[in-house]
């Protein structure tokens, strides 16, 4: 079971690290996303950089039209020790 996200942080300008609260963190990158026209916009790193968790910790989100869920992040996402 994967866990719910407790924090985000764009550490380049297409790599996530997301931390669960069960203590694992993960590296995401989005450059596969960017061929979707739904995540093009974050081509701007001024936007992605704007990277923010959703209340529920359930998704990482930019705008309401830009979202990746914990189980995308969780399940592709790669473990960092």
């Amino acid at each position: 079971m994967h866990a719910r996200i407790i924090s985000v942080q764009a550490i380049d300008d297409h790599t996530l690290v997301v931390e669960f609260e069960n203590q694992q963190r993960r590296k995401y990158d989005i450059v596969p996303l960017l061929e979707r026209e739904m995540f093009a916009p974050l081509k701007n790193s001024g936007l992605f950089k704007n990277v923010r968790v959703d209340k529920g910790g359930y998704a990482v989100y930019w705008n309401d039209e830009i979202d990746i869920s914990e189980y995308e992040l969780w399940i592709h996402g790669m473990p960092i020790s």
